[in-house]
């Protein structure tokens, strides 16, 4: 298994120099505290424990994986020990309200920390990422009395949350919900069903776990408009805070999975669990979507962490791996062989890896600092801000989470690639990458869920095209003030085709969807790869004008560390954006060949 780096040099380079987070920091009512000087300490504390504690658990924590035994989970071999240091550090409450026990930074700081953790160790990840995820649903819709009592332990880190959505009938279909909720004489609900899928549901890292929990109440109607929220705790609560004995929340089994297999993944049944209602009656779904779309900011860094893993631990194999010498002459004539890295297709699969990885990180740092927007018109109470901020992370999301998990994926495939037959051998832990990677393209919806939501909701059904417009015309300005210069040309002439195109397909896809409903699903899948590489495309192009500024009138000391950012854009735009073309020409081809096959044509058996 690689040994995690920390890519700090790079993580720097976006929050200093391309997307000045000490501004952003500035701007904002919780970023006082976020100074440069503590800013640079969090990084190097969450390195520090990264590389140290969680990276040497993950393939050991992989050969072991999670056991249920008596009704009870226990998790790898050193996991609860890390998590007691992970709780220790205050890491959990990072960007949570001081008033539950946080430490009230902004968002992007705890997507930054996450980045490094799950690069580290992403089965580890889970268990506190799905607690983001369950305080800020809470924060945002639960009352005043469930805040007091629930925060403080959550931020804390003493216990966990879980989101609990999918059903042995439905997964994405949350209509199909059967879990039912009485409501009883005290204001409590008395719940009943069982949800599957559920990561983190069950382990012995806290004394407590709380499932926040899509159910129907008695009188509900039918389909998703008939579902609420609620708490429920593995172990009942009392008004103090104080636990009192078992909920009836019980772990009826663990997933056996291809992947992740240190992050327990349990069936849940609530036998007549007490829960408590969060938001407004039958408006669950929702409430329930602060959390999805947390988690898919959270996936999307899946994507990235697998990327930058695989990167790192194939880039060491191909420096020292020697086989055969370099096309264009010896490199070390010294050795038996070149090292690998000499080859040209090698270096095409390291530079694809660098390329997604660096350019992912850029794409989710962008979208954080939205994020930081969002909780702000929150904090504010200013609806207005917070929906403003809210709409434009909504285009991005199915995007970042969409795109850069099958990217992620990809490259962790060619990370065992490099290898060759030792990709393919457990000891050196590559193939364990590709084996976590591949749930993160599936769930908070899959690929084609995310596809259907930014196309089908985001934007033609929601704005029309506008989010498209928005986000193309600051490319288009990107490429306007940098046609001039002979350095950034190449880039910004390409990108402003591009922006243009963006547009044209958008609008060609919401005409021909009038006369054929079945476009925007055959269109979907081929949009957000499309979408993706663009906007990969203008991240890249705005580190690269860094970078070129940097060497023109910078320092030396880090011009290394330019150059090859500029290599890194030029192999972007000259490899990777070209598939963009594919995709568009495959947008635009009729629905017919997807569905004009009968059903009993597709096989004859």
């Amino acid at each position: 298994m690689p040994a995690y780096k920390a890519p700090l040099r790079d993580k720097r380079f976006l929050m200093n120099e391309v997307f000045d987070f000490p501004a952003h920091y500035a701007g904002l009512a919780n970023g006082k505290d976020a100074d440069k000087d503590t800013v640079d300490a969090i990084l190097d504390a969450c390195a520090q424990f990264c590389e140290q504690t969680l990276s040497p658990l993950n393939l050991s924590g992989d050969e072991e994986g999670c056991h249920l035994k008596d009704g009870k989970v226990t998790t790898p071999k050193g996991f609860k020990e890390a998590y007691d240091e992970f709780v220790a550090g205050g890491w959990q409450g990072l960007s949570h309200p001081t008033e539950y026990g946080g430490q009230g930074l902004p968002m992007s700081l705890g997507l930054v920390k996450s980045e490094m953790m799950g690069t580290a160790n992403w089965s580890f990840t889970m268990y506190p990422g799905l607690s983001l995820g369950a305080m800020n649903t809470i924060l945002q819709h639960a009352s005043t009395e469930l805040k007091n009592i629930y925060m403080p332990p959550l931020t804390e880190g003493r216990w966990m949350g879980t989101m609990c959505l999918t059903e042995p009938q439905c997964g994405t279909d949350l209509g199909q919900v059967k879990t039912k909720a009485e409501p009883n004489a005290d204001g409590s609900y008395s719940v009943t069903g069982t949800k599957i899928f559920i990561s983190s549901g069950d382990h012995d890292l806290t004394e407590n776990i709380v499932h926040i929990v899509l159910a129907r109440l008695p009188d509900a109607p039918p389909g998703t408009r008939g579902i609420s929220l609620f708490i429920i705790p593995k172990m009942k609560v009392n008004a103090d805070g104080s636990l009192d004995g078992s909920n009836h929340v019980v772990c009826s089994s663990l997933e056996h999975k291809m992947g992740i297999k240190a992050s327990a993944t349990a069936v849940i049944n609530f036998e007549q669990s007490t829960g408590y209602l969060i938001a407004t009656p039958n408006k669950g779904l929702e409430a329930m979507f602060t959390f999805m779309n947390t988690a898919r900011l959270g996936t999307a860094v899946q994507g990235v962490a697998h990327a930058e893993l695989s990167f790192q631990g194939a880039l060491a194999y191909a420096k020292e791996r020697r086989s055969m010498r370099a096309l264009s002459g010896k490199k070390e004539p010294e050795k038996v062989a070149d090292a690998i890295i000499h080859h040209a297709d090698v270096r095409r699969m390291l530079l694809t890896q660098k390329a997604v990885a660096e350019g992912g990180r850029a794409m989710l740092y962008f979208a954080a600092q939205y994020a930081d927007h969002m909780v702000n018109g929150i904090l504010e109470n200013d609806e207005a801000k917070y929906k403003l901020w809210d709409d434009k992370l909504g285009f991005f999301t199915p995007i970042l989470k969409g795109f850069l998990t099958e990217m992620g994926l990809e490259s962790a495939n060619i990370g065992m690639q490099v290898f060759g037959g030792h990709g393919y051998i457990k000891e050196h832990g590559m193939e364990q990458i590709a084996r976590d990677a591949r749930i993160a393209t599936l769930y908070e919806g899959t690929t084609g869920i995310q596809a259907l939501d930014l196309l089908g909701r985001k934007v033609l059904l929601t704005t029309r095209g506008k989010c498209v417009r928005e986000f193309t015309g600051q490319i288009a300005n990107f490429a306007v003030n940098h046609l001039r210069d002979a350095r950034l040309r190449p880039y910004a002439t390409t990108l402003a085709k591009y922006a243009a195109e963006w547009n044209v397909l958008t609008m060609r896809i919401m005409l021909a969807a009038r006369k054929d409903r079945d476009v925007v699903s055959a269109a979907s899948h081929h949009f957000l790869m499309y979408s993706g590489y663009v906007m990969m495309a203008y991240f890249w192009a705005l580190q690269a004008s860094i970078a070129s500024e940097k060497i023109a009138h910078g320092g030396i000391e880090s011009k290394e560390f330019y150059k090859a950012k500029l290599a890194t854009a030029r192999f972007y735009f000259d490899h990777l954006l070209p598939r963009a073309k594919g995709h568009a020409s495959s947008m635009m081809k009729p629905s017919k060949s997807l569905t004009k096959l009968p059903v009993d044509h597709f096989a004859f058996n």
